[in-house]
This record gives C-alpha cells, structure tokens and sequence, in this order.
C-alpha cells in the first residue's frame, strides 16, 4: 500500500482531445495503477439550459455553493446521536443488546432531524453575530397575471377559461416546442395541476383532447411585435424597469451599502428542474407576502409590497443569519427559497476566501488523510472499511457526497448512496461507475484501482456488514452516510468535509495544468492572447470532466459551427486573392511597385492571422461543447490561481473572467503573479 501524496486525481480522462498547445499531463510514477476514462455520455436533458436553470435551480451553472440564488440550503454539519449528552442517550442493558428494530428506529429519527437542520433556515449553525444593523426594501413581486383572452380548442370547439385557467393554459401553450411535449412525467404533472385549477364540471376533460395553438399563435406574435420595437421604445422600458428595480438591488449592513442577490420573486410556471426531475410539469403557484419571511434590522422600516390587506408571514431580527428573506418553495414544500446579499457582498467575499483558504489546508493534510483511510481498507471494522473506500474515491474521482432522497425526489447519487447496480467490477483491477449524479447528469467512467479497494468492492457488492446477500438496489455502504463521514472529516480537521476535497482537487489539478503548461511553452515562439486563452479553457476544461459538469450540446451549436465555416471559407478566398493579386504585382519587377508590394505582404499577414483566430475559435468549440466551464470556475477552482496566471502571461483576466465574475473574485485580483495554490 503506497503512501502517494501525488496530487493527480485518479481519472484520466479520454473525453475529447485537448487543444494542441496543450501538453499531454506527465504520467506518474507506477505506484498506483493509472485511470482510464470512458468518453463521458451526457443525458440530453432537451430544456434551454440558461433559463431552465434561472427560473427553476437558481442557476449556477451549478452554483450548488452561492448564496446569492434563492434557493434551498444544505448544511454538511448534520446530526447524530454523538451530539447528545451522554446522560441523556438511552442506555442498553449490555454493548449491542439494543435491538435492530430501535437502532434502526433510532437512526431514521436521526436522518430526519438531519434533513430538517439542512433545510430550516430560521437559525444560525454558529450563533455568531453578523451584523448590527440591517435595512432593505424587501423582495420584487412579478407583476398580476393579465388575461388576454385568446380561447384554447378542447375535440375541436373553443372552451370558456377563467383568468386563472387560462394563465396556466398559457404557461402549457408557450411550451409548444420544446422536448418536455415529448416527456410523458411532463405531460403527467402538468394535466395533474391543470384539472384540479380546471375543476371537477369542466368541459376538459382528457389532455389529449386540447388543443393549445390558439395561444401559442397569440404568444408567438407577442414576440415578434416585441423585435418591432423602436429603440426608443425599449431604452423606455428599460429606464422603467431599472427605476422599479433599483431600491431592491442593495441592502445596507452596519452602514455599508451591499448589493442584494435574487431579489426577485419568481412567477408563477410550471417547474423544469435539470435533468429527468420527476416533478417537472408540476405548477408552481404564485408566491405573496403572506408566504414570506423578512429579516431585518430592529428599528428599521418595514419593507412595503403591493398587495393591501396582506401582511409578511413574519418579521424578524436575527443577527446570526446573512439572508433577507425566505419562503417555502412551491414544489418541494420541505425546501426554502432565499434571498442572500450578492456575490461582490462583503459577507460572500469573506465565505468564498475562506473556502479556498479551508482546500489550501487541507494541501498540507492530504498525505496524512490518504494514509489513514489507506489503512481502513483492512480494518476489521466493516464501517471504517467501507469508509476508507468512499473517501477514496472522494479524494481520486471528486465525487459529490451524496445524501439520502425523499421518494418524490430526483433518484440522483453520491458516493455515499452508491447502489450495488452503479458499480461494476472488470479484469485488472478496473471498476466501472454508471449512475445519475447531480442535475440528473449522467457520471460514466471506467478507473483502475488499488488492488486492496477493488478486493474490498467485491465484498460490498456481495454481502453486507452482517453477511446477508445484497441485491442490485441495495447499498454499496450501507453502514454510514454522508453524515457520518463528514463528523470523521471533522475529526481530521476543523471544517471539513467532503465538499472541500472537490474544492481541492479543482483546484490543485488547475494549479498544475497550468504550471506544467507555462513549463511545456519555455523557450518556445510567443503565443498570441487567444491561443493562452484557448490553454486555459483546455485546462479548466480537465477540471470540469473531473467533477463531471457536463451539459448537452448546445441547440445553437450546429449553426454556430457553420457560421464560423462560412466565415472561414471567404477569409480563405480573400487570401488567395490577395496572393494572387501580389503574385501578379511582383510579375512586374517595377520599382514603382514595391509599396504595392510591402502593402499586399502586410494584408496577406493579417489575413493570416484572422484565418488563425477563426480556426482556433471551431476548434476550441467544438472541444468545450460538451463540457460546461463555467461552474468549476464559479465555485471550486479559487480564483487567485486564474488571475496569478494571467498576470504571469500577460492574459488580460478579462478573456477568463466575465463582468459577474470580476465582481464576485473582486478580493482575489490583488494576488501576486508568483502565487500557487
């Protein structure tokens, strides 16, 4: 058993070649088998990505980590029964005399008292004060549904709706295209919520029968009249829409003017989720003041909303806590919507450096963690056993935790809720994992282990801790969850957790993609800006394949590729004829030629280096289409790697990060070039 503190993760991954600039990462020395990646298969989720994952997860691509979304929260400090005192545990008449029934009786309750500290959001963890004072204007309410009375066909005949049955039809009609028409949980949901808005003696009656094109008709030329407008017309309704958003958009915190995350209520519409969520289709009722809870400053006023006669849920002054507001969300009544400061927040700012200060420590740990639970793996405690092969694949393959589902929940996996059926055993040590993780993306791969883990995996698919055969659905750690493996990270160091190994290992493999690229291109011709740009994405394009962010081809790609093909193909002409145009000149052997000459030899350069430009952009493309960048890059690589680097190469850190991101990382820009992380 090596005691490796080699910093590559176990996975190398075979998905798509990268750039050519990019070097081949340096194979390691033979002391742990090397990985080999099955070419990851994304489930094609068939939604539109950037506004399915606004309106129903709060986008992140990803952001599973920002606070700035409203969306629902999960703690990793979860309880068990080592947080009660000792006098009050219930005390066995002999070691192991309780029996099965009340242990596991006892570790339900445990669970549940779990999921409810991960998801209430009335009361701080820490007890820490926050703040002194706090004053802001509330949340924004989306505007009344306004009926626009265009009648729905049902077995051909128009059908009389009510304003309310007809703001559903509408959220159905504007569906017309999309791929959710084709998903039969979609379809389902939605008739579900329809006919209890319908009402038993309605007309309606079966989905099949309605016909919804009338108001797709009307929505589809409510949008064209829209592209209409004249300049004039939209900077008015932007100024408008500005002006009615601008108090809401800051909070201020002991005198400090912060910005507001999603200060926006969302509408009503019908729910999407990522992936095949199994409550997609599902209505999602409009929210008012009555369901929301304000946190707020004593002493302040009252923030004021649109609705009279109604009154907020409740009022409170809770220093310990960051978020302004909260309410339970419509869909999933055990999950809460926030609404946090913003990401340039001073509070962000402050919990993002922390985070990536928290992977740095664990760096310096890493080599005594791994010959830890390298150890475990012969322990003759099944549970310690097991643990030490999930935190194995915690620490190689950066995958997520995993924590127990409700029924009615996405049926999504960690490591820790691994089945039986996710893993596979193949000749020469190699386990092969197919599952659904996170967003219901599809986490495919095939890896060499250590000979001791895949000796261990044999086992745990077989038989349990007390000997009975499993089955395909079974657990493949059935002795612990994420709970439990968190409290024995706690145990290693102050604040850790699983999440923080996908935060060092983003980070650690940027940091040295990055340092072997600078080293391969030593000595060599200068590069252009792009083509370190197009290094970069290469690299943070190993990460996201790591921790398996992936997204569908984009709908836009095909016709982006061609575009970029036809932009190709007249610069290529324009060349020739510029070549042929020179050629020509050059014929002549006149003096009088020669600034004739020099100009068509410095067109011809430039044409040139567009042709490089353009070429370097499809192939770059088409490398990422499948990979999403953008999520390691906001919440796991730190930030202080990206722009160390980019000052060490002369990179304006505006071709990595966006504007939202130049705000959110505003802390890390001051960072020296000779920075590591």
């Amino acid at each position: 058993m090596s005691d490796s503190d080699d910093d590559i993760p176990l996975v190398k991954r075979l998905a798509a070649p990268p750039a050519k600039s990019t070097p081949k990462p340096t194979p390691k020395p033979a002391a742990k088998p090397a990985a080999v990646q099955l070419q990851s298969k994304p489930r094609d989720n068939g939604a539109s990505k950037k506004k399915q994952e606004t309106e129903d997860e709060d986008d992140d691509e990803d952001n599973e980590e920002s606070e700035e979304s409203a969306s629902s929260s999960e703690s990793d400090d979860e309880g068990s029964e080592s947080d009660v005192p000792l006098s009050k545990r219930r005390k066995s008449k002999s070691p192991g005399a309780a029996s099965t029934g009340a242990k596991r009786k006892r570790a339900t309750q445990q669970k549940e008292s779990a999921k409810r500290s991960r998801r209430d959001p009335s009361s701080s963890k820490s007890g820490q004060l926050m703040w002194k004072t706090l004053r802001h204007s509330g949340v924004l309410f989306p505007p009344e549904y306004e009926p626009h009375g265009v009648k729905m066909l049902y077995d051909g005949k128009p059908v009389n709706l009510t304003p309310e049955q007809e703001e559903v039809a509408t959220m159905f009609a504007v569906m017309k295209d999309t791929d959710y028409m084709k998903k039969p949980v979609f379809l389902k949901n939605f008739w579900e919520g329809f006919k209890e808005i319908l009402g038993k003696n309605h007309a309606i009656k079966n989905l099949d029968k309605c016909d919804f094109t009338p108001i797709y008709d009307w929505h589809m030329a409510q949008r064209e009249a829209k592209k209409t407008m004249t300049k004039e017309e939209k900077d008015r309704i932007k100024k408008e829409k500005d002006e009615k958003e601008g108090k809401y958009k800051v909070a201020y915190v002991d005198g400090r003017c912060e910005p507001v995350g999603n200060f926006r209520v969302e509408p009503p519409g019908l729910f999407r989720g990522r992936g095949e969520h199994p409550k997609m289709g599902k209505i999602k009722r409009r929210i008012y003041p009555r369901d929301i809870t304000i946190n707020i400053g004593e002493g302040e006023a009252i923030p004021e909303h649109p609705y009279p006669g109604q009154t907020w849920k409740e009022i409170k002054h809770d220093h310990t806590v960051t978020w302004l507001a909260y309410w339970k969300d419509t869909i999933s009544s055990k999950d809460y919507k926030y609404v946090f400061l913003g990401a340039t927040s001073t509070f962000k700012a402050d919990s993002d450096l922390a985070k990536y200060e928290k992977a740095r420590k664990l760096k310096d740990l890493i080599v005594d963690v791994r010959k830890n639970y390298e150890r475990d793996w012969e322990n003759s405690d099944h549970k310690k056993r097991q643990m030490g092969v999930a935190m194995y694949f915690i620490d190689k393959l950066a995958l997520r935790a995993g924590h127990e589902k409700d029924d009615d929940e996405a049926d999504t996996v960690g490591c820790c809720t691994l089945k039986v059926e996710n893993v596979d055993l193949e000749p020469n040590n190699k386990v092969k994992f197919d599952f659904l993780g996170k967003d219901s993306i599809r986490y495919e791969n095939v890896v060499e282990v250590h000979p001791t883990v895949y000796k261990n995996l044999e086992r745990f698919r077989k038989i349990d801790a007390t000997g009975k055969k499993k089955k395909p659905g079974d657990q493949l750690f059935e002795t612990f969850d994420a709970q439990d493996l968190n409290k024995e990270l706690k145990n290693i160091m102050d604040g850790l957790s699983v999440k923080v190994f996908r935060t060092y290992n983003a980070s650690i493999t940027l940091d040295r993609l990055l340092a072997e690229l600078e080293e391969s291109k030593m000595g060599a011709a200068a590069q252009s800006v792009d083509e370190k740009k197009a290094d970069y994405d290469s690299a943070n394009k190993e990460v996201a394949i790591l921790c398996n962010h992936q997204r569908s081809v984009p709908k836009t790609h095909t016709n982006q590729m061609e575009k970029i093909q036809e932009k190709l193909q007249i610069l290529n002409t324009e060349l020739k004829e510029l070549e042929e145009e020179l050629a020509a000149v050059q014929k002549g052997k006149s003096d009088g030629k020669k600034a004739s000459v020099e100009s068509l030899l410095s067109k011809i350069e430039k044409k040139k280096q567009a042709i490089f430009k353009v070429e370097l952009q499809a192939r770059s493309k088409e490398d990422l289409k499948t990979v999403a960048l953008g999520t390691s890059k906001i919440n796991y690589m730190d930030p202080r790697i990206t722009v160390a680097w980019c000052k060490r190469n002369d990179v304006p850190i505006e071709k990595i990060f966006n504007k939202s991101l130049l705000g959110k990382f505003n802390w890390a820009m001051d960072v020296e070039p000779s920075f590591r992380f």
